[in-house]
């Protein structure tokens, strides 16, 4: 699969078993264009559920002097990110595999992205952002795509109490971009 954002072409191998193995999805190419203009040199960037890669390949694409970490819990899916981060010569990620909270530790982060495995439920959702609150350094933005019918309103909302901000900068195709800013 080929994707191209500032006049760049990516290349991503997929597989069956990780999500959206024939295309980038919609949720996230609008989280992508939230992102486009928002990651600076010197950043700690997260993609917190990575899958193969595709929106930690591009954000390390679009900002070279950024750090990417990308997390996943599942291997195969890991495998391939580590491969489309050779196949296009990416050098300022790396992929760690586990489970989020383990694999990552105690760092912190001025930028954490996920399109977040809405089918895993509300409890792992929130625990998400709950984690991903605790991992922003002051001033720290998450961001996170989700489909307006499958729980857009509610996540914002959590969101909100948890944050005590929120705003939508990309909205299209029936998917949210949501994002806090740790204060």
């Amino acid at each position: 699969m080929r994707y191209e954002v500032a006049g760049r072409n990516l290349v991503f191998a997929t597989d069956a078993g990780v999500f959206s193995k024939d295309r980038i999805d919609r949720g996230t190419r609008e989280l992508l264009k939230a992102l486009t203009v928002r990651i600076r040199p010197g950043q700690r960037v997260l993609d917190l559920g990575c899958g193969y890669g595709p929106i930690g390949i591009v954000l390390g694409a679009l900002e070279p002097d950024a750090h990417v970490t990308m997390v996943d819990i599942n291997q195969r899916a890991c495998d391939l990110a580590r491969q489309n981060l050779a196949a296009n010569g990416i050098a300022n990620a790396e992929v760690v595999c586990g489970d989020f909270a383990e694999a990552v530790g105690e760092r912190t982060f001025d930028v954490i992205v996920t399109n977040p495995p809405i089918r895993a439920g509300r409890s792992v959702l929130r625990s998400m952002i709950d984690w991903a609150h605790a991992h922003l350094v002051p001033g720290g933005e998450l961001f996170l795509v989700v489909r307006t019918r499958q729980g857009a309103a509610s996540l914002r909302k959590y969101m909100d109490a948890v944050f005590g901000n929120t705003d939508e900068p990309e909205k299209g195709g029936g998917f949210r971009v949501i994002r806090s800013v740790r204060r």
